[in-house]
């Protein structure tokens, strides 16, 4: 179930972790309503971390576009997945060893900082093979040099395996489909090796993000169930999703358990405000709002009026209970697939 706070969510928890692409921004431009959100979270007094899988840019490259877009932040407020895999491999190669590099400035910049050398062929020797989004103009020759020297028996590291990002033209392929080139190159092993992954929602980027914040309460922010939400599950912290980015309304409910956020909001805007109680039960309904919703034969059911995202909140609380069988709780499957039959109905009477 989701749940409430009596509190605004900038009052309620010290730092927000907050992804980027779809939720600040998407290709560059500001997502509507996140800069004078974020400006009054801040100026209410928490802290504003910019956590993101995608490795491309640096920490530096990154602050600049935000204050561009009128969010001020310093590089030290910028966390990357590059960051947390570049710690990774730092802990298992000696200092100053080759690492063929996968990827663009961000992550070069990442194994710099680990004092790692950052090489481009699989003939020069390298420790570690590494892969981070390299934007649309990754040459294929660079992911064939991966390739051989997985082939050879080289360690496999990626920064994430999120298989698409946003832009502004819609969904493009993100560093998990470089990598299941990778992965495809390298079946003919007898033992087809494994990258290991650093990003969200894996507990590197997690740690990553902790040690360079130094959270105490932290709130996850994201569009992805399945790297901010679910990163979010393993970190044991809470987090609230915005409808801005990947996930839309049907897919949250049809979340499995450790794919369900605490909170839910339209957009950044939910920072500001408190969140509504959801109340009920499989036999009475959800309420929230003005808005009631049930399970009633394997269908979602929505009746009422009010605010839209009030009545989605409804339609979770129903839609997960009856996934878990009944209970409010969760854990009856770790599986994707809520009940979703007949929310057509009742994400279109709400507009979603």
């Amino acid at each position: 179930m989701l749940r409430a706070s009596g509190r605004a969510l900038h009052e309620a928890y010290d730092t927000a972790l907050l992804d980027l692409d779809g939720v600040v921004y998407v290709g560059g431009e500001a997502v509507a309503h996140a800069v004078p959100s974020l400006r009054a979270a801040r100026d209410g007094g928490m802290r504003l971390a910019y956590v993101t899988n995608n490795a491309a840019r640096t920490p530096e490259t990154v602050a600049e576009h935000l204050t561009g877009l009128g969010v001020p932040a310093d590089p030290a407020d910028v966390v990357t997945s590059a960051q947390a895999v570049a710690r990774v491999i730092a802990e298992r190669v000696p200092r100053g060893a080759a690492v063929l590099c996968v990827g663009a400035e961000g992550l070069r910049a990442a194994l710099a900082e680990r004092g790692l050398r950052a090489v481009e062929s699989a003939d020069d020797d390298p420790a570690a093979v590494v892969q981070g989004y390299g934007g649309p103009d990754l040459a294929w020759g660079r992911l064939a040099e991966a390739a051989l020297a997985v082939g050879r028996g080289v360690p496999w590291y990626a920064s994430n395996t999120d298989l698409t990002i946003p832009g502004a033209r819609g969904i493009a392929p993100g560093n998990g489909a470089a990598v299941e080139v990778v992965r495809i190159a390298t079946r003919w092993m007898r033992e087809p090796p494994e990258p290991v992954v650093a990003g969200k929602p894996l507990p590197p980027m997690h740690r990553e993000t902790i040690l360079r914040t130094g959270a105490e309460r932290p709130l996850v922010v994201g569009d992805r169930l399945d790297t901010d939400i679910e990163g979010a599950h393993a970190g044991e912290v809470d987090s609230l999703l915005v409808l801005t980015g990947v996930t839309d309304a049907a897919q949250l409910l049809a979340a499995g358990p450790r794919h369900r956020p605490t909170y839910v909001a339209a957009d950044l805007r939910g920072l500001l405000t408190p969140q509504p109680e959801v109340t009920g039960d499989a036999e009475r309904g959800f309420r929230c709002g003005g808005w009631t919703a049930a399970a009633r034969g394997g269908a979602l059911a929505l009746e009422g009026d009010g605010e839209r995202l009030d009545g989605l909140r409804a339609l979770c609380g129903a839609a997960w209970t009856a996934a878990d069988g009944g209970t409010a709780t969760g854990g009856g499957t770790d599986a994707d697939g809520g009940t979703d039959a007949g929310a057509g109905k009742a994400l279109a009477r709400l507009g979603l």
